[in-house]
């Protein structure tokens, strides 16, 4: 189906008769856009579906996944050959990735974009745009590097790659600012996809699950590492709160059938086949609503399940060396996004040795239990929906339109 020619401005920033002019004349324009992974996908589609109706001739063309080529996107290299998992995966990756980067370098300084668009995955995309800018090629980066969490020296990198910062969290605009990085506040794209007061007891219907009993979902990661690291001490975990309650029902949303097929050989090869468990294709949102409390890698999945306003246990395991790393770089008290958001530790973080089956059960166990912390928590974590909520698809093409006025 042919891109729609016409296009109504409605808002303020629209108004102009520079950017009605670049509307007009989406033909000519040219947008590059790269995401290394699915999440960049999914953000960057948001972002299209917000600049197509916009710029509905305009050529959008980079890197990405399946979500950006239903709008049109057309992807030079397939997604995967940058989705790299882990600080340390990257290495015997390195030549293959620093060689796409310079012919895509290569080429869009051949090509002039009229922007380029950054969506996350820093490690690749700041240093391109960081060239790319050199040029005068306007560069839009859509997520902040976490320079508040670790890694705070990235901003002198940051001031050279990026003319915009697109930022899904209300305290990182500040941050940006006081940085003298121009910078737009545009929403977290999950507080869109997650209801205001989510249905749990159609979730329950949805996947088989009884609606009296109470229910625990494990989300040990959706990277490999992630399962490598966190599965036999979640399940274990799991193990001990069945034989302190057996009407528990778990369950465990997989992210993809080579996620279940470890999974499932991590649970066999530390004899845990005796735990009753549900696992479920994908659904991942459906598991959380599902849930009375929920144990969680720390990441972003943390943050859906402080959006469905359900309990949790963050937990997160890693290669010895990549946590002698994070504690080196990092800064922050906290490393879950609940816990950040709210500047307090809302939830219990167990992170590396102390990640241990016994522990993981017994902060699991009060999560299920204790009914005024469950109130609080979700009294907390409406509020934080709230403040996340905007119509980033909206918000982040007017952005990407004033950078194209300029």
């Amino acid at each position: 189906m042919p891109w729609p020619r016409t296009w109504q401005c409605t808002r303020a920033p629209c108004a102009s008769s520079s950017i009605r002019r670049i509307v007009a004349s989406s033909a000519d324009i040219s947008v590059a856009i790269v995401a290394g992974e699915p999440s960049g996908d999914v953000l960057a589609a948001r972002l299209l579906s917000g600049l197509r109706p916009q710029l509905p001739q305009a050529r959008f063309h980079g890197i990405g996944g399946p979500a950006m080529m239903e709008h049109g996107f057309e992807s030079q290299w397939p997604m995967d050959k940058l989705t790299v998992r882990g600080l340390l995966a990257v290495i015997p990756r390195y030549r293959e990735i620093k060689g796409i980067q310079n012919m895509l370098r290569d080429q869009l300084l051949a090509q002039r974009p009229d922007v380029f668009i950054g969506a996350d995955y820093p490690g690749f995309n700041l240093g391109l745009e960081m060239q790319l800018k050199a040029a005068g090629i306007p560069t839009v980066h859509y997520i902040g590097p976490q320079i508040w969490a670790w890694r705070g020296g990235r901003i002198k990198k940051i001031i050279k790659a990026v003319s915009h910062m697109l930022v899904v969290f209300p305290f990182e605009e500040e941050i940006y600012r006081k940085a003298g990085v121009p910078v737009s506040y545009v929403g977290h794209p999950l507080a869109e996809l997650v209801p205001l007061v989510p249905d749990e007891a159609g979730a329950r219907r949805l996947l088989g699950l009884p609606e009296v009993a109470n229910v625990v979902t494990i989300m040990p990661g959706s990277r490999m590492s992630e399962i490598k690291y966190n599965t036999v001490a979640f399940m274990k975990a799991a193990r001990l709160l069945q034989k302190r309650d057996r009407s528990l029902k778990f369950v465990a949303p997989m992210a993809g059938e080579k996620q279940r097929q470890y999974f499932l050989q991590l649970v066999s090869e530390a004899g845990l086949q005796d735990v009753e468990i549900k696992l479920l294709d994908g659904q991942s949102h459906t598991a959380i609503a599902a849930a009375d409390a929920v144990m969680v890698a720390s990441g972003t999945a943390s943050l859906e399940v402080a959006l469905f306003k359900k309990p949790m246990v963050i937990a997160y395991k890693m290669m010895a060396l990549e946590w002698q790393i994070l504690r080196h770089f990092g800064y922050q008290p906290w490393i879950g996004l609940p816990n950040i958001l709210a500047r307090d530790f809302l939830v219990p973080e167990l992170l590396q040795d102390a990640a241990s089956p016994e522990n993981l059960a017994e902060a699991m166990w009060r999560q299920l239990s204790d009914a005024p912390h469950r109130l609080h928590l979700a009294e907390r974590f409406t509020e934080m929906h709230h403040s996340l909520l905007r119509n980033s698809a909206q918000e982040s093409a007017a952005a990407v339109m004033k950078v194209l006025k300029k």
